[in-house]
């Protein structure tokens, strides 16, 4: 055997050898968005939400995004971004995203957000009201978020109280263990104190907060009130009640459903 054989060889099985290790690398992971906020959209599309009723709700959801007052909120973060999805829940293992995981940062991805919403059809119509479903099911969409949220935020809207599945208390606790902010917008149409029962059975962590709608027709309305608040929601707020329209500034829990109605009611820092 020649030098020149064993010199030839000595070359290729050492290229062979630094050249193997770059193959089986893992490509670099998929950088992720620093974002203010992660947020569900987890909407109600149980037997009593009537296809009038759920067109009001989608409609007002993208007439909110659509609001230049929204952007603003947004624009205002540190970040100067959000990540938005939107899941349409019923019963305890009735859940199904409509929306996936969109970076919302400027004009044109907040119309593409609301336009994704107005697309999207409805593809459940009964199976109960398990608002402890919805956020299990919110919380396990925040799990996979393509992004790395300041807060982890679930925002449900519905027009009943929990009938199906765990009691939604256990659920709102865990999730706030877990460092989750539960929101809501509890629509007043058929339930007339649900405004009590999200305050009390539904909303947690730092700032959680609410804001009734008297009925589908205002739903956008309180929608968009809710959006802007909860963009612009600092971790270090404490129990307030606000309003606009309304004299009420009470920073303790309410004892009556007319100090409830009508305003964005805060829970305080103390985890629930």
């Amino acid at each position: 055997m020649s030098w020149k054989f064993v010199l030839r060889a000595a070359v290729a099985l050492a290229a062979l050898s630094t050249a193997a290790p770059a193959q089986n690398q893992a490509p670099p992971a998929e950088q992720k968005n620093d974002v203010a906020i992660a947020l569900v959209l987890a909407v109600d599309a149980s037997g009593s939400v009537n296809n009038r009723r759920f067109e009001l709700q989608k409609q007002g959801y993208a007439a909110a995004f659509r609001n230049p007052k929204v952007l603003n909120s947004i624009r205002s973060l540190m970040t100067q971004s959000i990540a938005v999805t939107m899941m349409q829940w019923t019963g305890p293992r009735l859940h199904v995203v409509v929306v996936d995981w969109m970076l919302v940062k400027d004009e044109a991805t907040i119309d593409a957000l609301a336009t994704a919403i107005e697309a999207a059809p409805r593809q459940l119509f009964g199976g109960g009201t398990s608002i402890s479903g919805a956020i299990d099911y919110s919380r396990l969409l925040l799990a996979q978020c393509p992004c790395n949220p300041a807060r982890r935020v679930i925002d449900v809207s519905g027009d009943g109280s929990n009938n199906s599945g765990r009691p939604a208390t256990q659920a709102r606790d865990e999730a706030v263990h877990d460092g989750v902010g539960i929101n809501g917008l509890p629509i007043l149409s058929i339930e007339p104190f649900l405004d009590r029962y999200y305050f009390d059975n539904v909303i947690g962590g730092p700032g959680a907060f609410m804001i009734p709608a008297e009925n589908y027709d205002t739903f956008a309305d309180a929608i968009l009130k809710k959006l802007i608040t909860e963009i612009a929601m600092d971790r270090r707020i404490r129990s307030i009640a606000i309003d606009p329209n309304s004299p009420d500034a009470s920073q303790t829990r309410p004892s009556s459903r007319a100090s409830l109605t009508n305003s964005a009611k805060f829970v305080s820092e103390e985890p629930r």
